[in-house]
């Protein structure tokens, strides 16, 4: 009788627990906004597992040594105001940043694609956008939206956040969706060379993933891949032969105190290790049009950009990449690795 009670709690000791730990990890989700419904694609997140070997002899085949810090800094958003794309082309003019790409859902792309135009030479990509985040600036997808109602909300927006877009979208009105993004950003001019995903939106359903992936082959584009999404990569899903994934990426965090920046960015550079990382900014001036979009939104927010927009043109950040012998590389340079066959 004694072992059938002891037996009977410790059962229920571990059912508490198993529970309360499916509980922790659903709170933590939500907390970090990452849409992973998948029990085993979760386990594997949670361990850190990563999933790939890297393109043999990339940094040889870009033009370095095999121990060389190879950096791309890179630009999101642009397209979305006035203030994003100013900023963001003295950057990439002045060489503050080498790489950017343009959310073609905005209402700024046309500014985006006669700046191509004139400097063919810089580095764009397409943020692939299937979230609309902000309070009152909304947009929704490329196409019509009857022919992507699973992409569209009740108000008539892309969703508002990763979760409503991950519960809902058909993966074939996604695929439309996107690969129409891409053909717009052709049609207008703009040099693309790599897809991104805003929000990470595409990283967390393996299917979505997947298409993304498909994409980048089909167009033959280089894609953002960073280390921490190769855990999709498994018997069913297996990386593309020719793919380049960025060994470490960082981006200022949700939170993140403004009177941390310098020290933040300049802590990357100082503790970079050799091999292919990537640096996100967003760039912006903290004015009017950016805090009326921003509004409610700190992070990411009016000055969030003006204090990256400072740092990248910060003559303390410029001596770090010399110090540290980084040496600044493109997705185009990464593209033509990929496809050089």
């Amino acid at each position: 009788m004694k072992i059938k009670k002891i037996l009977i709690y410790l059962f229920g000791w571990l059912l508490v627990s198993a529970i309360s730990f499916v509980l922790i990890v659903l709170v933590y989700f939500e907390y970090k906004e990452i849409p992973i419904y998948n029990f085993n694609l979760a386990y594997k997140f949670l361990k850190g597992e990563q999933n790939y070997s890297q393109y043999e002899n990339l940094a040889e085949k870009l033009g370095y040594k095999k121990d060389d810090k190879l950096l791309i800094i890179h630009a999101d958003d642009l397209g979305l105001s006035n203030s994003v794309n100013n900023a963001s082309f003295k950057s990439l003019l002045e060489g503050n940043v080498n790489s950017a790409s343009v959310i073609m859902t905005s209402e700024r792309i046309k500014e985006v694609a006669e700046f191509s135009k004139i400097n063919p030479e810089i580095d764009f990509g397409i943020h692939l956008t299937v979230t609309s985040e902000w309070k009152f600036h909304k947009w929704d997808g490329v196409l019509d939206s009857k022919e992507i109602q699973s992409l569209i909300n009740k108000n008539g927006n892309l969703y508002e956040n990763k979760k409503g877009f991950t519960l809902n979208a058909d993966r074939n009105e996604l695929k439309k969706e996107l690969q129409a993004q891409i053909d717009l950003a052709k049609s207008l001019g703009i040099n693309i060379s790599h897809i991104d995903s805003h929000e990470g939106a595409l990283f967390y359903k393996s299917e979505f993933f997947k298409i993304y992936l498909d994409l980048a082959k089909e167009n033959k584009l280089a894609v953002f891949v960073p280390d921490i999404v190769t855990v999709q990569f498994d018997k069913t899903l297996i990386p593309p032969s020719n793919l380049v994934v960025i060994d470490d990426f960082y981006m200022a965090e949700n939170g993140m105190d403004l009177n941390n920046w310098e020290e933040f960015y300049i802590g990357i550079l100082n503790n970079l290790k050799p091999g292919l990382s990537q640096i996100i900014v967003h760039l912006g001036y903290d004015n009017q049009e950016m805090k009326d979009i921003t509004i409610d939104h700190p992070n990411f927010g009016s000055k969030w950009r003006n204090y990256d927009y400072n740092i990248v043109s910060n003559k303390k950040f410029k001596e770090a990449l010399i110090n540290n012998n980084i040496k600044l590389v493109d997705w185009r340079e990464v593209q033509n690795v990929m496809y050089s066959n």
